[in-house]
């Protein structure tokens, strides 16, 4: 059976990806023990691999699901659900799980976790802020134009560091066990005011445009980006957003005890580290 002290490590899944390093992070400067879960570490994890799961919970005092590429992919909830009965069988009853805001096939496996017997805490998420600077949309920002088949819909974007500071806060405190934290950033921006507001803080002209979401698709395409991949994107872009979102909530208050990061103080940030350094001129 598996270690339940304070010094055994804690085991943070998708430990190298946006919200997993900044977990680690956040765990290692709370003075935890923690253990990576990935493909490249020392005990490989790979959800495409059940026989690594085992050895990368054991020894083990708490898991940080992270499922990837999204728990609205097919399949992942079977896969989750696999894990989470590995998990226990070996001895790991605390787990917090990453979920996403408005899918209801990340909400089934948030049930799947809360019926199955571990001492769970949900971090359901809305739209990163991060996605603008970590991902694909960094090229586009820096290219002085964002093109996306979304329209004046509003979101509640959120910093990634505060989705880990709630994760870890969870992972180290039991007093997080058996609760949801709806977490979002505090106030609704749609895309063109985001865009506006990297803009504002680079100080560069950069714009945001509406497209159709088939003019998207054939762009994913001709970039080469996997069937799977585009299929996920268009149904977060076309189905998620939708505005079933548009509502900030408390979670992160109610997590830590302070308001949730603004996306102007991340646009500054970013803007100041120089992320958004490499300028492309537009076409006139």
């Amino acid at each position: 059976m598996t270690a339940h002290s304070d010094d055994a490590p804690i085991l943070v899944l998708g430990g190298t990806g946006k919200t997993g390093q900044r977990v680690v992070k956040r765990l290692i400067e709370e003075g935890a023990t923690v253990r990576v879960g990935s493909r490249s570490a020392v005990l490989p994890f790979d959800w495409d691999a059940p026989e690594t799961w085992a050895p990368a919970i054991e020894g083990t005092r708490a898991i940080y699901i992270a499922y990837y590429p999204d728990l609205a992919v097919p399949g992942a909830l079977e896969t989750v659900s696999a894990f989470v009965d590995t998990a226990l069988r070996v001895g790991v009853k605390r787990m917090v799980l990453l979920s996403g805001r408005g899918e209801e096939e990340a909400e089934q496996t948030e049930q799947m976790l809360i019926a199955s017997g571990a001492d769970w805490t949900i971090v359901r998420a809305s739209w990163f802020f991060q996605n603008f600077s970590e991902t694909f949309l960094a090229e586009a920002v820096n290219s002085g134009e964002v093109a996306l088949p979304i329209g004046d819909v509003k979101e509640p974007f959120i910093d990634v560091d505060d989705i880990a500071e709630v994760a870890a806060a969870a992972l180290i405190d039991p007093a997080h066990i058996g609760k949801l934290y709806e977490v979002t950033g505090p106030e609704l921006l749609n895309f063109s005011e985001a865009v506006a507001s990297i803009a504002a803080a680079t100080g560069r002209p950069i714009r945001y445009r509406q497209i159709p979401a088939v003019d998207y698709k054939a762009a994913m395409e001709q970039a080469g980006v996997p069937q799977d991949m585009i299929s996920l994107v268009l149904y977060l872009f076309t189905t998620v957003l939708d505005g079933r979102n548009a509502n900030v909530t408390d979670g992160v208050s109610r997590a830590l005890g302070r308001p949730p990061r603004r996306f102007a103080d991340y646009a500054q940030l970013t803007a100041e580290a120089g992320v958004w350094s490499v300028e492309t001129p537009l076409a006139v």
